[in-house]
């Protein structure tokens, strides 16, 4: 009898202490956020130098999901993502007109660059302006490899192609529909002029004779902004949760992690934060 009571008095104490481990665990497990984010972000090894002391600060996990902008936008719309972080100023205004997004808040920018193969047969170095690189390209046929999946940079690359007059067309033009890290490989792999993010291109190791050919116009320029999605159109998400992801990412501690991230010794953005659009609960 006694063997009973005595096996069962330790389970019971078993119990009792793994009780509160458990729920500690679960509470642990909650306390986290889905981030929807660019290829860019991810590739160029941001988040790994930012999100740790933003975890250590606040005991907030962020579990990113990195996808072409496009596909962001798709995840908020069906709050599959608590938060965002993107690249796209005109389909961040759309996502908060429809009523998706509460708030908007620049954060960071950095640019875009064309590369290509040393030799550079369009003769790209010598343009003026990124249209005109654009033209050069076509004007040659040199072979280019365009993302084509509807990101943040292909949805700039396109929008220079429209700037330039020039419907991109024929063999010298390839459609990829991948991320920006397998069109840069494409574009190695080719000898391709590619259009890209100056931080992707800064952490990519296969370039073989692919070297930066040109950079600095002012339609090159990439801002990046932190987006909150509408509590009333998706209840179910951790609001509060990314709200402080929000908070941390325009605060001084934030904004120093970004400009303290370097590749190879370059700092590949530059924190900008100002707060934009409101649309949350008080401030309509």
């Amino acid at each position: 009898m006694f063997r009973y009571q005595h096996t069962a008095y330790v389970l019971l104490i078993g119990w009792l202490w793994a009780a509160p481990q458990a729920g500690a665990d679960e509470r642990k497990e909650a306390h986290y956020i889905v981030l929807a984010s660019t290829t860019s972000t991810e590739n160029s090894g941001l988040f790994s130098a930012i999100i740790p002391p933003f975890t250590e600060a606040t005991g907030i996990s962020v579990r990113v999901v990195a996808v072409g902008t496009g596909q962001v936008f798709a995840l908020s719309r069906r709050g599959d993502a608590d938060a965002l972080l993107v690249h796209d100023a005109a389909g961040e205004a759309r996502l908060i007109d429809e009523g998706y997004a509460s708030e908007r808040a620049e954060i960071m920018y950095n640019d875009f660059v064309i590369v290509g193969p040393n030799q550079d047969p369009a003769g790209i170095t010598t343009a003026k302006r990124a249209t005109g690189a654009f033209a050069r390209i076509a004007a040659a046929e040199s072979p280019f490899v365009s993302r084509g999946d509807d990101s943040g940079t292909h949805r700039a690359e396109r929008q220079l192609w429209q700037a330039t007059g020039i419907a991109p067309q024929g063999e010298w033009y390839r459609v990829l529909g991948s991320g920006m890290g397998p069109t840069l490989n494409t574009a190695a792999a080719m000898g391709a002029y590619v259009f890209t993010d100056r931080a992707t291109w800064a952490a990519f190791d296969n370039r073989q004779d692919l070297v930066l050919l040109f950079e600095g116009d002012e339609a090159l320029f990439n801002q990046y902004a932190s987006l909150l999605l509408l509590e009333e159109r998706h209840p179910h998400l951790k609001h509060e949760l990314a709200r402080e992801w929000h908070r941390w990412l325009l605060s001084e501690e934030g904004q120093r992690a970004i400009a303290d991230f370097e590749i190879a010794g370059q700092a590949v953005f530059t924190p900008n934060a100002q707060r934009g659009t409101d649309r949350s609960p008080g401030n309509q």
